[in-house]
């Protein structure tokens, strides 16, 4: 039972190895983002009156 304990333990402890290498490449990440900007604008009541009588200011 000792024997074969042990050689559980062995095989644990040497197959657990692991390799970690450096790209050759570098890593590249593509963000397609779209930036919608809104502009929302309020007029007070005089101005929206004004622009009513004279629509051809703008």
């Amino acid at each position: 039972m000792m024997v074969r304990a042990m050689t559980l333990a062995a095989a644990a402890m040497g197959g657990g190895c692991v390799n970690v290498t450096a790209p050759d490449k570098p890593i590249e990440i593509n963000l397609n983002i779209s930036v919608t900007q809104e502009v929302v604008y309020r007029l007070d009541n005089s101005a929206k009156e004004l622009i009513k009588e004279n629509p051809g200011i703008f």
